[in-house]
């Protein structure tokens, strides 16, 4: 009997089905006894956001400032798995709140030492250097990332912006004005996650997880566009000074930490509508200089290796 942990993490839901799609291959075995264990925080986030809330945030999660979460049930924590399937979102380039929380505290350790994890993150698009905070979150756990699958949005940046504001801020994942496409991951994704449930399902029963990244990528589960590589690079550069003098304001005077967030939110608009074309004018026009680079990091970001 193999025994597989779910653990993830999702404010929207969209993760949650995505999940349970996934790990359908293994449910039905009667050879797997699969556990799906959601992270709850002690402050539950709201769902849809109001923009107050979703700017107050942003220092802590791209910071990764850890907030208390409930408590993983004992049934759950002390029990040994061949397999951990570890379900995220990303919060302003970096891991979900309750997520970073989890992989910095106790309940983590317990669970993920010497044990095989899959991350599987659904995301708008810019998920890649998350990943990397992830996987040095992992090894902290001393946990052995074996594979990881990135369900995204499809469509183009600047359209995925308006629809996913139109579903945070209004809670339906529904076209935006009707003719706008449905935000999130695709119905199509979201339906066919079991594709890579049946993978795992067939390296976990080999106890051997050498191969299974390179299958898992050979199928699809993980497309990655070089522009945005260089975006969010670009992104945590700039968020990471932000982050850091609007957290250290916030702990003097809370008013001018509401102030400089007003100001990041302009920020935000500019970099999106301005500062993001202009990046990707030069990416266009550094492309076939700097092509070699690009493989070697499209290589390395589709594979679960830390640097």
């Amino acid at each position: 009997m193999k025994n597989i942990l779910v653990l993830y993490y999702s404010q929207s839901g969209q993760l949650g089905e995505i999940l349970t799609n996934l790990v359908r291959p293994l449910e039905i075995d009667d050879h797997c006894k699969v556990t799906i264990q959601e992270i709850y925080p002690e402050e539950p986030y709201k769902f849809p956001w109001n923009k107050k809330d979703f700017l107050q945030v942003f220092p802590e999660s791209y910071l990764q400032i850890p907030r208390p979460n409930k408590s993983i049930p004992d049934e759950v924590k002390n029990k040994n798995y061949d397999l951990v399937i570890l379900g995220y979102t990303v919060w302003y380039l970096s891991p979900s709140i309750p997520i970073n929380s989890f992989l910095k505290g106790d309940d983590a350790k317990v669970i993920l030492k010497n044990t095989p994890v899959i991350t599987v993150n659904g995301s708008r698009n810019m998920w890649i250097l998350t990943q990397e905070k992830v996987k040095r979150l992992l090894w902290d756990c001393k946990a052995e990332l074996v594979g990881n699958i990135a369900f995204v949005d499809r469509h183009w940046n600047h359209i995925s912006v308006i629809t996913i504001v139109h579903w945070m801020m209004g809670g339906k994942k529904t076209k935006y004005l009707g003719v706008f496409p449905k935000p999130g991951v695709s119905d199509e994704d979201i339906s066919g996650a079991g594709k890579f449930g049946t993978i795992i399902k067939k390296h976990l029963f080999k106890e051997n997880f050498e191969q299974l990244q390179k299958e898992l990528v050979k199928d699809g589960a993980v497309k990655i566009k070089p522009f945005l590589i260089r975006s969010d690079k670009s992104g945590n550069h700039i968020f990471s000074k932000w982050s850091a003098h609007i957290y250290k304001v916030g702990l003097k005077s809370p008013k001018r930490r509401a102030k400089w967030l007003n100001f990041f939110e302009y920020y935000l608009q500019f970099a999106i509508w301005v500062f993001v074309p202009i990046v990707f004018i030069i990416f266009l026009l550094t492309y076939l200089p700097f092509y070699a680079r690009i493989k070697k990091d499209i290589k390395y970001y589709q594979s679960v290796r830390l640097r």
